[in-house]
């Protein structure tokens, strides 16, 4: 990625382009983050068997890491979020780049502009990565459907997402609907499956990985949900507000409203989406939460995907460097800690 984005910086100053725009992203790519979905990827070729040329599934790899920038950053803009990996979000950073002689309303508007354009631009970025890995004509036939499920589905969830923020309710189905597009299949499943069709894995090995990864990825979910309300910004990168605020539809917020008694559904109904919360009205909010058995709820609901997962493993056939690393994956992503 580094070499790329280096490459494009190159190319963008020859041709007198705005170096900001590569500058911008290479500073949100290498600010952090966990690099699951390409980690998956080359656990999903390993997995499968792949021991030749490791070259197409780490350019593979890569374009995935660069897709989910494309993402993370219209998902920042469409939640109007101020940090990203602990730093200003890159909407943010170009409004106040070029806040100059403007308004505060026009250079917000700026900042949000030109963070979609280079969202849009990390997706284009992420189609010429994929190429670079000179896939053979089977590996490609095997790859690009899986590929395209993966960004159809993803679109789908956070659509969803999207929808029902601002008006959360006790609909189980639909929370963890989002749940299953959003982040089970996108972020886990479907990196997994990229890989192993790399290494010409059969329907049996992509069955073993998806039982793993389907309740991995809604384990890892559940604990972001519990995350965007009783975490912290130097843990997570992110307010503990914005969810929130924004009156995320979480499995969590639909516990508490399926056991809400009626003062306790009318604060949430009246709190949970006001864009002006504050730091008394989270901690009630949290308070009925913990006092509803939601966040327990979560909790064990996370602690039983993640059992499923493990379980799964034992009856795979991976080779056992492959288990022992996916076994980490379950437990980092589903432990991660306030």
């Amino acid at each position: 990625m580094d070499t790329f984005l280096t490459e494009k910086l190159r190319a963008a100053s020859a041709s007198q382009l705005p170096g900001e725009v590569g500058e911008a992203l290479h500073g949100l790519l290498f600010a952090g983050g966990k690099r699951l979905r390409p980690s998956l990827c080359v656990l999903g070729w390993y997995a499968a068997g792949g021991q030749k040329e490791m070259g197409p599934v780490l350019h593979a790899a890569a374009s995935l890491e660069m897709f989910h920038t494309f993402a993370l950053i219209h998902d920042d803009v469409a939640d109007r979020s101020a940090t990203r990996r602990g730093r200003p979000t890159i909407h943010r950073v170009l409004a106040d780049l070029h806040r100059s002689g403007r308004s505060p309303a026009q250079a917000d508007h700026l900042g949000t502009s030109t963070a979609i354009l280079i969202g849009d631009l990390a997706l284009a970025w992420s189609d010429e990565l994929f190429p670079t890995a000179r896939l053979t004509p089977a590996q490609l036939a095997a790859t690009l459907p899986v590929v395209e499920s993966m960004r159809t589905e993803v679109m789908y969830g956070q659509y969803l997402d999207v929808v029902a923020a601002g008006r959360p309710t006790s609909d189980m189905e639909r929370a963890m609907a989002i749940v299953h597009y959003k982040t089970a299949k996108y972020s886990v499943e479907r990196p997994l499956h990229i890989g192993a069709a790399l290494a010409g894995a059969d329907a049996h090995a992509h069955a073993a990985l998806s039982a793993f990864a389907l309740p991995v990825g809604e384990a890892f979910q559940l604990r972001d949900d519990l995350l965007g309300v009783f975490g912290t910004l130097e843990a997570t990168g992110k307010s503990c507000m914005e969810d929130l605020r924004d009156g995320k539809h979480t499995v969590l917020l639909a516990h508490a409203l399926r056991r809400a008694d009626d003062v306790q559904r009318k604060v949430l109904e009246r709190l949970v989406g006001d864009p002006v919360l504050d730091e008394d009205g989270a901690a009630r909010i949290r308070d009925i939460l913990i006092a509803t058995g939601a966040r327990d709820s979560v909790e064990h609901m996370i602690a039983s995907r993640r059992e499923r997962a493990l379980r799964s493993l034992d009856r795979a056939s991976f080779p056992a460097p492959a288990t022992d690393a996916l076994r980490q994956i379950a437990y980092a992503t589903t432990n991660r800690a306030a």
